[in-house]
């Protein structure tokens, strides 16, 4: 396509600005984690690696940690499981509703987190008559975590087609034999990115968490939110925000170099 230079100088401003109003607040706040000032004045007087020792001794912010961990681990194991089923039983398969199906795995990840969470809440609480907990969080989590699995395995598997599985089974092996021996490791890097974004998002989540946790279930994000306007933890939780944009950019950068993978997940 031919664009004129001021259709390309336009883009590049246009670009710029959306990233800037994307990023900078992001960088404000990497910076005001260092801040000598308690009161953040702009631009900082100092720099200080205080907020950060007194984060690292912080035992609220350090349970959530631990918490945001476990669940996320759990509930990422429940997506790649799933996701990872749902995705070869609707690329592989033929059957009638298939379409739907595909729609109503995929659904999660469109709805509105609080629709998702209002919803959960009251299945768990009035319809099941189950008690609020780590494990309705960790089942709350999958619920949109398995779509992530479900897209970058199904994608996966259309890329590959399935030549090789049914040469696999014209040579006499069983379907297990077939998937451990020829699918699961053309799957593998769509496995590992797909459980590391699954884990990015649920370690981030803040919507659905509130209504599916119990009072005594605390996540990172919100530790975050319950101390954000608090004087004596603002420094402290511009420390914690910083490790939670680490810890969900780099899952996702590996995610995305594994997704591209130009080999096709081929050993």
């Amino acid at each position: 396509m031919y664009l004129t230079r001021g259709m390309r100088v336009a883009l590049r401003v246009i670009t710029a600005v959306v990233l800037a109003v994307v990023y900078v607040p992001l960088i404000v706040v990497v910076i005001n984690s260092f801040n000598s000032d308690r009161a953040f004045g702009w631009p900082p007087a100092g720099f200080t690696l205080r907020w950060w020792s007194r984060a690292a001794h912080n035992a609220g912010a350090l349970d959530a940690l631990r918490t945001s961990v476990v669940v996320g681990l759990l509930s990422t194991a429940v997506a790649l499981v799933l996701g990872t089923l749902a995705a070869m039983s609707l690329q592989r398969y033929r059957f009638f509703g298939r379409d739907a199906v595909s729609l109503l795995v995929i659904l999660p990840i469109a709805l509105p987190g609080i629709v998702t969470g209002i919803a959960l809440n009251n299945a768990f609480r009035t319809v099941l008559g189950v008690p609020l907990s780590l494990l309705t969080l960790v089942v709350a989590h999958a619920t949109f975590c398995v779509v992530v699995v479900f897209n970058n395995v199904i994608a996966r598997l259309r890329r590959l087609g399935g030549d090789l599985e049914e040469a696999s089974m014209d040579l006499g092996a069983d379907s297990f034999t077939t998937f451990w021996r020829v699918t699961f490791p053309l799957l593998r890097t769509a496995l590992l990115a797909g459980g590391l974004l699954a884990f990015a998002l649920s370690f981030d989540e803040i919507i659905v968490t509130r209504f599916t946790a119990s009072q005594s279930t605390t996540t990172l994000p919100i530790w975050i939110l319950d101390n954000l306007f608090r004087p004596n933890q603002a420094p402290v939780v511009n420390v914690v925000a910083t490790v939670l944009v680490i810890a969900s950019v780099i899952p996702i950068a590996i995610a995305q170099r594994l997704s591209g993978d130009p080999s096709g997940g081929r050993v």
